[in-house]
């Protein structure tokens, strides 16, 4: 079997997995991250969102032999290393994770890591550009809630913008 070699929140690791192995489950079901959860399989409700090289993706949907041995997979697991520990809150967490817990978002909690990592990729992406969250920003996060807490999560992005 062809051997796999890229870096996992912040630690390199390499796995025996043929090239058309989706990712989600090599991280899953090979290196034990259940973080990134499994909905649909097929990009559409991006519970599994995380990130490669700081940009929002869905490892449903992407090949391992896809990665490059220096591409950099962050998932909910690893988000609070990708800030300084003075910026993580009372728990240790990512200021995003923090605005999540405080504004009361999780009901079932299965789409939430996906949903905070869609989070901060786009308040990443709209600081990087020099301005703030918008409304219209919101509308393009594209994670499904079932249990329709999308006032509550559009709060929380707000909140978390404003600690990152």
């Amino acid at each position: 079997m062809p051997e796999q070699t890229f870096i996992v929140n912040g630690e390199r690791v390499t796995v025996d997995v043929e090239d058309d192995v989706r990712l989600l489950w090599v991280l899953r079901d090979l290196l034990g991250i259940t973080g990134p959860k499994y909905g649909c399989g097929i990009n559409v409700c991006k519970a599994c969102t995380s990130h490669v090289n700081g940009k929002a993706f869905n490892p449903c949907a992407v090949p391992v032999g896809s990665l490059g041995s220096d591409d950099e997979i962050t998932t909910i697991e690893g988000l609070p290393g990708e800030v300084a520990e003075q910026q993580r809150g009372a728990n240790g967490l990512h200021p995003m994770q923090e605005a999540w817990l405080e504004r009361d978002v999780v009901q079932c909690g299965y789409c939430q890591p996906g949903q905070i990592m869609a989070a901060v990729a786009l308040v990443n992406r709209v600081k990087a550009e020099g301005r703030q969250v918008t409304d219209a920003d919101l509308d393009t996060i594209r994670n499904i809630c079932r249990c329709g807490t999308y006032t509550r999560i559009r709060e929380a992005i707000r909140d978390g913008a404003a600690r990152m």
